[in-house]
């Protein structure tokens, strides 16, 4: 029995050093997540109760006040029914325009004129992407501009001699903005759709073609199925990119004009820094946080159900 233990015990401190040995290499990513986001979460929602207008004024006890001010706050319901039309601008022109770029660069161009040419396109669709922000609103500026703008001088020179004020009348700046929007997010669906494409089986479309099924059919019956799992992935990253938009409303239109372009996450700028109602701001970007974690849960939980039907299917 002794020796049988003796032997048993090393394994044993060896199997219990294998399971901690990981730790070491997760710290630095577990100090970064604590330091970048919990404390920081903590402290919003720890402002979230109070009332304070930053630096060193005194902070007075809220509770819930600033969550129940938010429910009476028309400009808050304004900017969340803004968002819809970033996830619009932002989730479902792109995805279903890329889909289709992506297919027509691999199936046609790629096929037709070669791999290069299809690289290609789908790098100056990306473009956008990777341009700074700043740079991109002020491209858009210049392009929409009321006076010199390069839209409303060519519809000067057609003969309309009143062209739209683009960014700053109500009933065309959000489709504006949206429109920068869907330029600048465009090329994400395409490059992983694109490789999302390469990993189907090419013998597919070769027994579909055999049996006589056109493009369309081949497309619905192959390729949509095929590339589920990348939909999914965009729809996740681009919504909740949607849903915290900041930057491209910053730079063209800071919310206006008249809050027809406001979004939470400006809205909640507005208020911390602005207005200098912190607690305000604070308690806007923790409604934002619960709504993106309840949208993300729920896309991934249809993923996991969609993937459960597949394999059940085979």
């Amino acid at each position: 029995m002794s020796t049988t233990t003796t032997a048993t015990t090393p394994s044993r401190r060896r199997k219990n050093r294998g399971k901690w040995g990981y730790v070491p290499y997760l710290l630095p990513g577990l100090i970064g997540f604590t330091v970048i986001i919990l404390i920081p979460f903590g402290m919003n929602i720890y402002y979230s109760l109070h009332k304070w207008k930053g630096g060193n004024a005194p902070m007075r006890w809220y509770g819930l006040g600033n969550y129940a001010d938010l429910m009476q706050d028309e400009q808050f319901w304004t900017s969340f029914k803004n968002s819809i039309a970033m996830i619009g601008a932002m989730v479902i022109i792109p995805t279903v325009i890329g889909l289709l770029l992506a297919t027509v660069l691999f199936d046609v161009l790629g096929k037709r004129f070669g791999p290069r040419v299809a690289s290609t396109l789908r790098a100056l669709y990306y473009l956008p992407q990777i341009l700074p922000v700043a740079v991109a609103g002020v491209l858009w500026n210049w392009i929409l501009n009321s006076q010199t703008g390069a839209v409303n001088v060519i519809l000067r020179g057609i003969g309309i001699d009143n062209p739209p004020n683009w960014l700053g009348s109500t009933d065309t700046a959000l489709p504006s903005v949206m429109l920068v929007l869907i330029w600048i997010q465009i090329g994400y669906p395409v490059v992983i759709f694109m490789s999302a494409l390469q990993r189907v089986d090419p013998e597919l479309y070769e027994a579909a073609e055999l049996d006589g099924a056109g493009w369309w059919h081949r497309f619905k019956a192959i390729t949509l199925p095929q590339i589920k799992p990348e939909t999914f992935v965009i729809t996740l990253t681009c919504t909740v990119a949607a849903l915290k938009v900041f930057g491209p409303i910053y730079v063209l239109t800071r919310g206006g004009p008249e809050s027809s372009t406001l979004v939470p996450s400006y809205y909640s700028y507005l208020n911390f820094f602005d207005k200098s109602k912190v607690g305000y701001g604070a308690a806007i970007a923790n409604v934002l946080t619960l709504l993106i974690i309840v949208v993300a849960v729920v896309i991934m939980v249809l993923q996991a159900r969609s993937a459960r039907r597949e394999e059940e299917g085979h």
